[in-house]
């Protein structure tokens, strides 16, 4: 399992578009993602489930991956919530 802990950078508190890039990102992978933020831990590549987290601006969260290519998921997907506008 690889783990990395970001601040999310997503403008206007994650709308619907950088979620659902996100979701498309995580899929692209065959380990299973997720995104842990406080006490929720929500499947990555579960669009409703990503919208019911609630992204905000400047949020600490930490991806997590478990499988055969978790290190190139976690990497993309910490890399997006950094840098997506």
């Amino acid at each position: 399992m690889t783990s990395k802990t970001v601040m999310v950078n997503l403008a206007a508190d994650a709308e619907a578009r950088p979620v659902a890039v996100l979701v498309q990102k995580a899929s692209q992978f065959d380990s299973k993602v997720y995104i842990m933020a406080e006490d929720k831990k929500i499947n990555a590549k579960s669009i409703m489930g990503m919208m019911s987290l609630g992204l905000r601006q400047d949020e600490e969260v930490t991806v997590t991956a478990e499988g055969t290519d978790e290190e190139k998921a976690v990497d993309a997907l910490a890399q997006y919530l950094q840098d997506a506008k």
